[in-house]
C-alpha cells in the first residue's frame, strides 16, 4: 500500500496515542490523519496534483511533517529545500530542478515568485473528508532527494513509496526502532536522515518530538528526560558541538539508540560519546541514492573500531575492481551495493557511473573482511596517485589523528610536476606540535611515500552541513609557505 495509507490504520487502531509533540502541542493519531487530509485539500486548492514536483522549504515543526505525508497522499513528489538557504540559493536550486510548485514559510524573503506559495500559520485545518487517489501505488514516486552525485553537480535520485518503506526496515531490524519509541527530532527536516527517521517512527505508530536544531545539550537532555525520549539522530557536526559543551555527567541516560550518520566519527569521539552522552551509539553508513548500507553497533564498536559495520537487512555489498569484477575479502576496491531501498537512477540527469546493472556505486573505496565488516578507504576521486602508486588519504588521516596534539586532519593530493601528486595534510593542531614531529609520527606507521610532504595548519577544517570535509576547498587554501 502507499506510504500514507498506514495513517488511516493508525487512526483506527491507536487514535488517542500521541504521534507528534511540538512545543506544548500534542497531536494524536486520529488528529494527525485528519490534519493530513486537511493539508491535502489545502494543497490541492493551490494546484498540487499527482506526480507534480513540489519544493518543500518549511521550518522544523509539526506542519512540515504533516505536509510531507500529505504530499505523499496527493501523489506528488517531494523536493526538499532548506528554509535556511538564502534567497539566491533557493532560486538557483529551483532553476536546477524546475519544481512545479514551491511551499515556503509566509515570511520567506524568496517570495513572491510564480508558483511559490507562502504558507501562513494555521494553513492546515483538520478535515473529516478523506482525500483518496486510487492511482497512487507502492511504486509511485515519493521523494526527490538532493545529492551531489559523482560529479558534484546537483542531482536527484527519485525514491518510491516502496523503496522508502524498505529503508525503514533497516532502521527497525538493524537498530531496533519500534512502535514504543519516542524519537526526538533535533536534526533539520530538510536533511535526509531528519526526514526519514521521523517518517519511519510515525509509520511504525510511535511518537516523535520536534525540536529546534539549535537546541543546547542541557535543554536536549532535560527534554529527553521529560518525555522519555529513546531515539536520537545527529550528524557528527552536531555531536561535536554537544561534546564541546562538556556535560558533567551522562547527558542522555534514557536513550536506547543514538544514531550518527553523515560522516565518520574519530575513535576518540566515540569514547567521548559513550562516556559523556550515551553508551548506545549506532554508526550508520548510508547514501541519499541507496539508503542504508551498514551499521556499526555498540557491541561491535570496540572489536572493529575502524569499521562502518556490517551490511543492513537485505543490503548486498560488493568490492569490485575497475572492470566491475568482485574482489576477495581484504582487497581495497570500488564499493557497490544494491537493496530493495535503492533508487534506480537520477531524475532528469545522467547516471554516469553511479548506477550500473542494478548496483549503486557511491564513489567510495572500501574493503570487506572475512567476517563481513566493511571498511572505508576514502573517495575514489580522492585517491592520490604519487609516482604511479595509489595512496588512500583515509589511511594517513587515521595516523595523523592518533597523534595526541592533532584535533582534526584531512589529506588530499596536491599537483606536483615531478610526482604527479604529493601528499598534502591539512591539520587542526595544538601549538606545540611541529611539522617534523608529525612527519616522524607518520614515518613510524606509514610507508615513506605516504608521509605528507605538505602540511598546512587551519583553525578548523571546512565542512558541509552533514559534517563531511569539503576537500575541494582545501587546495585553494595552500600558500607558497605551505610546501616544505
Amino acid at each position: 500500500m502507499p506510504f500514507d495509507a498506514i495513517f488511516r490504520l493508525h487512526r483506527r487502531t491507536r487514535p488517542d496515542k500521541t504521534a507528534i509533540i511540538d512545543g506544548d502541542r500534542r497531536i494524536d493519531y486520529a488528529t494527525l490523519d485528519r490534519m493530513i487530509d486537511g493539508a491535502c485539500h489545502a494543497l490541492h486548492a493551490r494546484g498540487v496534483r499527482r506526480e507534480m514536483l513540489v519544493g518543500l522549504g518549511l521550518g522544523d515543526h509539526a506542519e512540515h511533517v504533516v505536509a510531507m505525508i500529505a504530499l505523499a497522499r496527493l501523489g506528488a513528489v517531494i523536493l526538499p529545500m532548506d528554509c535556511r538557504w538564502q534567497t539566491e540559493e533557493k532560486h538557483r536550486f529551483a532553476e536546477a530542478f524546475q519544481p512545479d510548485i514551491v511551499l515556503l514559510e509566509a515570511e520567506d524573503a524568496a517570495l513572491p515568485m510564480a508558483g511559490w506559495h507562502g504558507m501562513q500559520p494555521g494553513w492546515i485545518a483538520p478535515s473529516d473528508t478523506p482525500y483518496h487517489d486510487a492511482a497512487i501505488t507502492d511504486d509511485s514516486p515519493l521523494v526527490l532527494s538532493l545529492s551531489s552525485g559523482t560529479t558534484g553537480l546537483p542531482k536527484g535520485p527519485r525514491a518510491t513509496h516502496r523503496q522508502f518503506e524498505a529503508r525503514f526496515m533497516v532502521y527497525w531490524l538493524n537498530m531496533g526502532l519500534n512502535a514504543q519509541d519516542v524519537y526526538v527530532s533535533v536534526t533539520p527536516l530538510y536533511f535526509g536522515g531528519g526526514r526519514a527517521f521521523n517518517l519511519a517512527t510515525l509509520f511504525a505508530g510511535a511518537t516523535i518530538s520536534v525540536l529546534s536544531p539549535r537546541t543546547k545539550v542541557s535543554a536536549l537532555s532535560a527534554h529527553l528526560a521529560a518525555i522519555g525520549g529513546t531515539v536520537l539522530f545527529l550528524v557528527p557536526t552536531m555531536i561535536r558541538r554537544l561534546l564541546d559543551e562538556k556535560p558533567a555527567s551522562l547527558a542522555f541516560p534514557t536513550l536506547r539508540v543514538l544514531i550518527s550518520s553523515g560522516s565518520a566519527l574519530h575513535p576518540e569521539e566515540r569514547i567521548a560519546i559513550r562516556t559523556q552522552l550515551t553508551p548506545n551509539l549506532f554508526e550508520f553508513y548510508s547514501s541519499t541514492e541507496g539508503g542504508g548500507v551498514s551499521i556499526l553497533t555498540p557491541a561491535d564498536c570496540e572489536r572493529h573500531p575502524d569499521s562502518v559495520g556490517r551490511p543492513g537487512f537485505r543490503v548486498e555489498v560488493e568490492i569490485v575492481d575497475e572492470h566491475h569484477a568482485p574482489q576477495p575479502p581484504g582487497t581495497i576496491g570500488r564499493l557497490r551495493y544494491r537493496s530493495p531501498a535503492s533508487a534506480r537512477g537520477y531524475w532528469r540527469a545522467e547516471d554516469g557511473d553511479a548506477f550500473r546493472d542494478g548496483w549503486f556505486y557511491p564513489g567510495d573505496l572500501a574493503r570487506l573482511d572475512e567476517e563481513g565488516f566493511l571498511y572505508l578507504h576514502g573517495r575514489a576521486k580522492d585517491m592520490i596517485i604519487r609516482g604511479g602508486v595509489n595512496i588512500y588519504p583515509q589511511d594517513i588521516e587515521r595516523v595523523l589523528r592518533e597523534h595526541p596534539g592533532i584535533r582534526d586532519a584531512a589529506v588530499t593530493g596536491a599537483p606536483s610536476r615531478e610526482m604527479g601528486e604529493e601528499v598534502a595534510a591539512f591539520i587542526v593542531a595544538d601549538s606545540g606540535v611541529s611539522d617534523e614531529d608529525l612527519r616522524a609520527h607518520c614515518r613510524a606507521a606509514l610507508a615513506p611515500y605516504k608521509v605528507p610532504s605538505i602540511i598546512h595548519r587551519l583553525a578548523e577544517l571546512p565542512r558541509n552541513a552533514g559534517g563531511k570535509v569539503v576537500k575541494a576547498e582545501l587546495l585553494t587554501l595552500l600558500n607558497p609557505g605551505a610546501r616544505s
